[in-house]
């Protein structure tokens, strides 16, 4: 039966920290691959993506509403199959929201399966939003030629500074925020609304850092902060990476704190999904450089008009 304090689809209602444990529950017992299904995403991107949650049965149901995007839903969370509640949200945004693309965004593998070929819904691939995976033993170690690169830039960082890897702290905060500002002034970020969104993202993930369900670590330098990341686990075997930020000033930060991170945080994960690309070529390059195993594909789901 429905908990009744929770919005009954068709009523939504705005995403909120507290609504973590309701989420939590149905993101275990789905057991996502994809980088957007925790909690922690949906919640620090919510502002930009203007998210909002109800319960249909036994399914937890998300859609964005007229955000930078425009109206769309997350795949429906819950048992298979699913083919009835993906046609009745889609359905549910054409008619009542009037959106005239009824569409899911981001979409697995195993909705996609279970979609395909019904009448009136077509599927296509989005490729920039696959998700990189890697093997974390590959990210600790940085063996063979490959790395050959990486591993030189950390040999430069550890030549020129004297660093410390530290779990990331309330303490932390305030310079994890300057890190960020420097990096947004250097990338013009106030020019472009995908770095806006990010940067609010960055702000809320370290406002609530406490109470998420996640953990994270800095490279200080001389007792600063000049670099930090933060991830959690996104099923039994597999973390993924929310945010990773460092001085652009300073080279070799990012190969380091990636390595660091993954070999101090993440033991006894096979996997590190280090999400998507968003069609960036500079960050396809940085991503594809560091060797993913795999590649989680991500799907659009449209109803025909």
């Amino acid at each position: 039966m429905p908990d009744l304090n929770m919005p009954q689809f068709p009523m939504f209602v705005p995403l909120e920290l507290k609504d973590q444990e309701v989420f939590q529950t149905f993101f275990s017992a789905y057991r996502p691959e994809i980088s957007e299904l925790t909690f922690t995403n949906l919640f620090i991107w919510r502002s930009h993506y203007k998210f909002q949650w109800s319960i249909y049965r036994d399914w937890l149901v998300i859609i964005s509403v007229e955000g930078e995007y425009g109206t769309f839903a997350i795949e429906p969370i819950g048992p298979s199959p699913r083919y009835e509640i993906t046609r009745l949200v889609l359905e549910w945004m054409r008619d009542e929201k009037n959106v005239k693309n009824s569409r899911i965004e981001r979409a697995d593998n195993r909705i996609v399966e279970e979609v395909r070929g019904i009448n009136g819904i077509s599927v296509e691939p989005t490729r920039d939003h696959f998700d990189y995976v890697y093997l974390r033993d590959d990210l600790v170690k940085l063996g063979g030629n490959r790395y050959r690169s990486k591993r030189n830039h950390i040999n430069q960082l550890v030549r020129a500074y004297l660093y410390r890897y530290e779990q990331l702290a309330p303490d932390h905060i305030n310079d994890c925020i300057a890190v960020q500002e420097k990096w947004c002034l250097l990338r013009r970020c106030e020019d472009d609304m995908d770095l806006i969104g990010e940067w609010d993202a960055v702000k809320e993930i370290l406002r609530c850092y406490m109470n998420l369900n996640v953990q994270g670590a800095v490279i200080t330098i001389e007792n600063k902060v000049v670099a930090f990341t933060i991830g959690q686990m996104l099923n039994e075997n597999t973390a993924v990476i929310h945010i990773e930020k460092a001085d652009p000033e300073i080279p070799g930060l990012y190969p380091v704190i990636n390595q660091q991170f993954c070999e101090n945080n993440w033991q006894g994960v096979r996997y590190i999904n280090r999400e998507q690309d968003l069609g960036i070529p500079g960050l396809r390059e940085a991503k594809l450089s560091y060797y993913p195993d795999h590649m989680v594909n991500k799907f659009r789901i449209t109803l025909n008009q």
